[in-house]
């Protein structure tokens, strides 16, 4: 299987950063709580200087957003719409622990982070403007289409497993208690993001090997370097 980021997006977005990670052996049983405890604290700790509307790391999704026709303030990606949460409750809900993990971590460093079941992928998987006639399903079990020229994850299949680029993932390949197999990506844009999301990605992986006691891989991808096969 392969992933990337279609080339005229890149055109696009020269200055986008994308972390992939893969492993194998998730399981629903993993104790979490350290990491999480340690991510949020960092996550209130940026807060209380700068609300994640003013980080940089939001700001750079807000404009990108923005340039692709969508209301910042309507269509939040996903760590705006995460660190909002936190900020509003003081915490967020339990789901899965790598979901806890992943989101805790993308509180951290203010950076979307998707999750995705390996095996609810046909094919590759591959971040691209729609054509219009992908299938995307929602959470509750419903059937969406996304809009052409919308930046979704689409698999071999034409499905769409996620819509506005970092703003919803699909339902159909959510992580579940049967998970074994994930891939979990990370994308920035903002000026620091070469190293951020490097920062992110590493910090990912190692509590993912100490946590499930497995051997994931990653990397980073770049314009010259656009595919991950995993």
């Amino acid at each position: 299987m392969h992933f990337q980021h279609a080339t005229d997006l890149w055109q696009d977005f020269p200055h986008l950063v994308p972390g992939v990670i893969f492993t194998r052996g998730i399981t629903p049983d993993a104790a979490v709580d350290r990491p999480v405890t340690e991510f949020s604290a960092a996550a209130a700790e940026r807060l209380a200087a700068t609300p994640e509307s003013g980080l940089p790391e939001v700001q750079a999704w807000r404009r990108a957003f923005a340039a692709l026709g969508l209301k910042p303030t309507q269509y939040r990606c996903a760590s705006e719409s995460l660190l909002r949460r936190f900020r509003k409750e003081g915490s967020l809900p339990r789901i899965h622990p790598l979901i806890d993990l992943c989101n805790a971590a993308s509180l951290a460093y203010g950076i979307p982070v998707g999750v995705f079941d390996v095996s609810r992928i046909s094919g590759n998987l591959e971040v691209r403007y729609a054509d219009g006639d992908e299938a995307y399903e929602t959470f509750s079990g419903g059937t969406e289409y996304p809009d052409a020229r919308e930046v979704i994850f689409a698999d071999d299949a034409r499905r769409a497993h996620a819509r506005r680029w970092t703003n919803r993932q699909s339902g159909y390949s959510a992580v579940r208690d049967s998970t074994s197999d994930v891939l979990i990506i990370v994308e920035g844009l903002h000026e620091t993001a070469p190293a951020d999301v490097a920062k992110l990605t590493e910090a990912l992986a190692e509590e993912v090997r100490a946590v499930w006691t497995v051997a994931p891989v990653s990397a980073i991808l770049s314009r010259s370097a656009q595919g991950f096969a995993f």
